[in-house]
């Protein structure tokens, strides 16, 4: 029998930084599983390394840097013959890279992805290939995924980059322009997921609800994305994330409050309530739209769980900003809250500006935040207590001889957790679970 191409190789993939990074390893998992290599988890075991690094902020890039050093390490202790970089950060720094660690053997940027088997066979061959070109790439083709065993979420890209220009976002320098796929694209990625044992699909864009308006002649076609996907049988819940305020239209509002497989959960990034740092920042709306636009979402979704984003700590943010900040996390009571401390990035807009925050000053206000949110999020909780919720299973632990789910008001790995006892099904399965306990973030309960 011939053998298959790649046989002898062993391939690790390396994820760090966001969601959008995760699908893209799983892609090319699904490319190289395809040509034959042999995936592994551990990178010891591997000969070929791939590290699918984060450049957003100056904290993701140093740990992308040490990872790709960990990495090298293993030419000399471990099998490996060949490091590939992926992602972000050579997209904006592939010089630096190559420069900096010459055990780098390959290069890839953020539009090249599909090349990669063949980046794996020149880099054996010695070649040191580099394929970073302008990230144009719209997942359109790529529809298969190899998720990992004994997943039952997965995330689904509905678009790639983005044109909001952000002053402090170095987004459309790594991922290029905002570019929709086809709905028959997503719908056929989207069964093929459901195919490998996924019941929940988290679907991510950097501005998702301006989702279509680059294909279908201007119009906002996230509403209409949605439904369709609720068609899919197998698929049970859809979860939406990074949705823009500026572009969250009735419809989507009337999908919320009447589709069952659409999670009753939003994720919305604010970044700020001051009408000042918004217009700093370059963001759409002002403060009373963000506030009028959260009522109405709860008034017709009742029952809803809205998680934001905020940053401190951008230039120009005085104390009197931050202090209407927190006045308006008190007021909004956001069910679930991200606070980040604002990052100075090269080649973006507020980098310039001045009036820039000292560190320490962003470091205590973030703590601030965080503390006010920690009061938030036990008193939000503490509505569950007494009620039946469904909760996706997902894990066994059995330290403690309980299984971990999440109900639809958890986003998987960033939000809580429901600990649940008496269930004697399968993984994957989502069961009814009375809430006996609520505690800051997670939820603990028995199955009804």
């Amino acid at each position: 029998m011939t053998e298959k191409i790649g046989s002898r190789e062993k391939v690790a993939i390396v994820t760090l930084g966001c969601e959008k990074n995760l699908v893209d390893s799983d892609m090319m998992s699904h490319l190289i599983d395809e040509k034959g290599y042999e995936l592994v988890e551990d990178p010891s075991e591997a000969t070929v390394v791939i590290v699918n690094t984060c450049g957003f902020i100056d904290a993701a890039k140093e740990e992308s840097v040490n990872k790709i050093l960990d990495m090298a390490e293993l030419k000399e202790s471990g099998k490996l013959k060949s490091l590939v970089v992926a992602g972000c950060l050579t997209q904006r720094y592939k010089e630096d890279i190559l420069q900096e660690i010459p055990e780098v053997d390959g290069i890839v940027g953020t539009g090249e992805f599909m090349s990669i088997t063949k980046i794996i066979e020149e880099s054996l061959a010695g070649k040191k290939p580099i394929y970073v070109g302008h990230p144009a790439f719209t997942y359109e083709e790529v529809v298969k995924r190899k998720v990992k065993a004994d997943t039952y979420t997965a995330y689904l890209k509905i678009a790639e980059g983005c044109d909001n220009a952000c002053t402090f976002c170095s987004i459309p320098l790594m991922r290029g322009a905002f570019r929709s796929r086809s709905i028959e694209s997503i719908m056929e990625e989207a069964k093929h997921l459901v195919s490998q044992g996924i019941v929940e699909i988290s679907l991510i864009a950097q501005d998702s609800t301006n989702y279509g308006t680059d294909l279908y002649d201007g119009k906002h076609m996230l509403a209409t994305l949605l439904n369709r996907l609720s068609e899919i049988e197998g698929l049970q819940w859809i979860r939406l994330h990074y949705a823009y305020p500026g572009f969250f239209t009735d419809e989507l509002i009337e999908v919320f409050a009447t589709n069952p497989k659409v999670c009753k959960y939003i994720d919305m990034p604010l970044q700020h309530s001051e009408d000042a740092i918004l217009k700093r920042m370059r963001r759409p709306g002002r403060q009373r739209d963000i506030r009028e636009l959260v009522a109405k979402i709860r008034g017709q979704v009742p029952d809803v769980a809205v998680r934001t984003s905020l940053i401190v700590g951008f230039p120009g943010e005085t104390d009197q900003d931050f202090a209407n900040l927190c006045e308006f996390v008190k007021e909004i009571k956001f069910d679930r809250l991200g606070v980040f401390t604002y990052s100075n990035e090269d080649e973006t807009p507020a980098k310039r500006l001045p009036d820039q925050v000292d560190e320490e000053v962003k470091e205590k206000r973030a703590n601030i935040l965080m503390e006010i949110q920690r009061e938030i999020a036990a008193e939000r909780n503490g509505r569950f207590v007494g009620k039946v919720l469904p909760v996706l299973i997902e894990r066994y632990e059995g330290r403690n001889d309980i299984f971990v789910g999440r109900s639809q008001y958890d986003a998987p790995e960033i939000d809580g957790e429901v600990f649940v006892t008496g269930f004697k099904g399968q993984l994957g399965t989502i069961v009814n679970v009375k809430i006996t306990h609520a505690y800051e973030y997670d939820l603990a309960g028995e199955v009804v």
